[in-house]
């Protein structure tokens, strides 16, 4: 299963509008994914509440999986979102 570690970009981590956004485009993709902080359980990342839980905060890594059919393409793409301060857009 493809996986990706991004650091995250949006000054006030993955919460409220930030973890929306990238809900979204979880939801969108069709395929699952996870996301958790490497060494820990990760959660399903189509969950706002979920995502909301990690309390990811700016600068700290995630690891992003996914699986199906363009995985790899998918995951590409959320880490670039991730990568931005989704907050001040």
């Amino acid at each position: 299963m493809p996986a990706r570690t991004v650091a995250i970009g949006s000054s006030v981590g993955l919460h409220a509008r930030p973890a929306q956004l990238f809900v979204s485009k979880v939801q969108a993709a069709g395929m699952p994914v996870t996301i958790g902080r490497p060494g820990s359980p990760a959660v399903d990342a189509g969950s706002i509440l979920g995502v909301m839980a990690l309390g990811a905060k700016h600068g700290e890594e995630v690891e992003l999986t996914a699986d199906g059919d363009g995985a790899d393409t998918v995951l590409d793409e959320l880490v670039a979102l991730l990568e931005r301060d989704l907050d001040a857009q």
